[in-house]
């Protein structure tokens, strides 16, 4: 069992992350952030400051909704050759995106926000991974669209559908899923240290 507090709130609607604490062994609960933490990115943000940010806004949104307990914000972005891909707003944003990364080294950002309550002590990190996507053909990527598996997610691919053509360069296969595991831990450990 991870180190873990005694209650654990997710501030997410994500089915990934959901997954990806389940599956460590974390107990949580899950209240949704409110609408207004999902922001544009501002002039001169990276993609770390961006993903920090929105991780923040997320935790601070139902804050005053928890007693006592931890609330985990989490934010993922994929970014290509500077341009920062979100989730696409529809089918023929998915290709665009797709298309943008097809055969191209490219980076997924989590910013990770731990908001402790009452005493609201908050820690923010943020992780990336490198990945490389295969010059997929247009059938494929087609296919891969019809599928719909796109929609809801960073960059219009899951990491975690297996598709073959997405390798892990270097960091994180959870962070590329939604939630850096390996971050999670430690930030758990330096936030309950005496």
């Amino acid at each position: 069992m991870p180190l873990q507090p005694s209650q654990l709130v997710l501030a997410s609607q994500s089915p990934r992350r959901r997954q990806l604490l389940a599956a460590a062994g974390y107990e949580f609960n899950v209240i949704a952030p409110h609408e207004s933490a999902e922001t544009d990115i501002l002039a001169r943000e990276t993609p770390n400051e961006f993903v920090a940010r929105l991780a923040y806004q997320k935790a601070a949104s139902i804050a005053r909704q928890v007693d006592a307990g931890v609330i985990l914000g989490c934010d993922t972005i994929a970014e290509c050759r500077g341009q920062l891909l979100g989730k696409p707003v529809d089918r023929d944003h998915a290709r665009q995106m797709l298309l943008a990364l097809r055969g191209q080294i490219h980076h997924v950002y989590s910013g990770v926000c731990l908001w402790q309550r009452p005493d609201d002590t908050t820690l923010v990190k943020t992780d990336v991974t490198k990945l490389r996507m295969a010059p997929i053909t247009d059938q494929a990527l087609e296919a891969y669209l019809d599928s719909n598996a796109w929609a809801g997610k960073a960059g219009a691919f899951g990491y975690q559908d297996r598709l073959g053509w997405i390798e892990l360069v270097a960091g994180s296969e959870s962070n590329v899923v939604g939630l850096p595991m390996e971050l999670l831990a430690n930030m758990f450990v330096e936030l309950m240290s005496p």
